[in-house]
């Protein structure tokens, strides 16, 4: 199988890509076409993290891409976080998620929400997109629906200058989580430090 057909299985979350060097080894398309959602739907963090190859680690991966999204502009990390889906939001019963984002919300349940769940999310979403003009993020990875609705309400009172560090946090994590299963690898490693971290 050629580097290219690789990268675009990956790009899908179809097969694991499970050797960084053949990550390496791509050129700059087919890099970003393999990882361009691994910030959600913003591929120029991919794109720009291709500068730092090769990567012997994961860890070298996430970081160069972390990286990216601290050298960023205000803007364009803002960008990034309006990019994310709301968690139990319309695109989730839509079914209009990236690969990505509809393995992760179902892995947490929040697409199978009981009405009131639903509502009481549908609502704190509201709120918190109003307050801070981006979605809620977090790493729901091993967290249930209830532990979310709680994290968004305790959120929900953050000045929005230490939200916005939080929710590049999250988004560091989830960029982590998303390279493990691009990679075969594991992610039961401790938290790694995010953007503003």
């Amino acid at each position: 199988m050629g580097a290219t057909r690789r990268a675009r299985r990956g790009a899908v979350g179809e097969a694991p890509l499970r050797r960084l060097g053949a990550l390496s080894r791509l050129d700059r398309r087919a890099f970003i076409q393999a990882l361009g959602d691994v910030c959600e739907k913003s591929p120029w963090v991919a794109a720009r993290a291709w500068e730092a190859r090769p990567f012997a680690t994961v860890a070298k991966l996430h970081a160069a891409m972390r990286k990216v999204l601290e050298a960023a502009s205000k803007e364009e990390q803002l960008t990034v976080l309006r990019a994310h889906p709301e968690l139990a939001g319309g695109a989730v019963r839509a079914r209009s998620l990236t690969a990505f984002s509809t393995r992760e919300q179902a892995g947490a349940g929040l697409d199978r929400l009981t009405e009131p769940e639903a509502a009481r999310f549908d609502r704190l979403n509201a709120g918190y997109r109003a307050k801070f003009g981006f979605p809620f993020i977090i790493c729901v990875r091993n967290r249930t629906g209830d532990g979310i609705l709680r994290a968004l309400a305790q959120r929900l009172g953050n000045p929005v200058a230490s939200e916005v560090t939080t929710a590049l946090r999250e988004v560091s994590e989830i960029m982590r989580h998303r390279l493990h299963r691009l990679t075969g690898t594991s992610s039961s490693s401790a938290r790694a430090r995010g953007p503003g971290g």
